[in-house]
């Protein structure tokens, strides 16, 4: 029971961890961060759209998270590595951020839902889906859902884990609309595809 215990808390503590880089490096196109536990130390990689806001003149503004870090959440011995996001496209938080903005702006949104989702496909996503709830017409109209996918999106089991998955709130004027962005990223190896491959005929693999 100390072991399931003791998964809790550090999970609760990279929740909690994780939504203090969102807020704190938002100017820094925050995505999204990995924590990594050692017995030496706790291994912190942040992806960013702007690493020299991460880091700040002489490594200043990095020195200050750490040791905020280190403060506020009890962790020992931080060490925080700073990554480059090489493709907006492929990070779920930038995706449903940008989505968010468009819609502020009155866009419609299963134009916006449709467009994103086949700019995410063409920039090699495996597969992706876009999912839309709330106002989503004028004032007065009931609230509405849309959900659109393309490609190939595990939905339950362990697969999920592979999914990257965030969500963002638009307020336009006339109510809030929630989105949830999920997609797999290229070069994901799904174990249950190679064992069906595996295991099918060779005729039907030669054909």
């Amino acid at each position: 029971m100390a072991i399931e215990t003791k998964f809790i808390e550090d999970s609760i503590v990279k929740l909690k961890i994780s939504r203090y880089l969102e807020k704190e490096l938002v100017r820094a196109g925050f995505s999204r961060v990995e924590i990594q536990k050692t017995p030496v130390l706790t291994r912190i990689t942040v992806y960013v759209l702007n690493p020299g806001r991460v880091i700040g003149r002489s490594g200043k503004t990095v020195n200050e998270i750490t040791d905020a870090i280190r403060a506020n959440f009890k962790v020992e011995n931080p060490q925080i590595n700073v990554m480059e996001i090489e493709n907006r496209m492929l990070e779920p938080r930038l995706v449903a951020k940008s989505i968010t903005d468009r819609l502020e702006r009155g866009i419609n949104a299963r134009r916006i839902i449709q467009s994103t989702l086949k700019e995410i496909i063409q920039n090699g996503a495996l597969g992706a889906e876009i999912v839309a709830a709330g106002k989503l017409a004028a004032k007065g109209a009931r609230k509405k859902k849309i959900r659109k996918s393309l490609g190939y999106l595990p939905k339950a089991g362990n697969l999920t884990e592979l999914v990257r998955e965030a969500h963002a709130t638009a307020y336009p004027k006339y109510g809030a609309i929630g989105i949830t962005v999920r997609l797999v990223p290229p070069g994901t190896v799904f174990p249950d595809r190679v064992m069906r491959a595996l295991e099918l005929p060779k005729s039907i693999m030669n054909s």
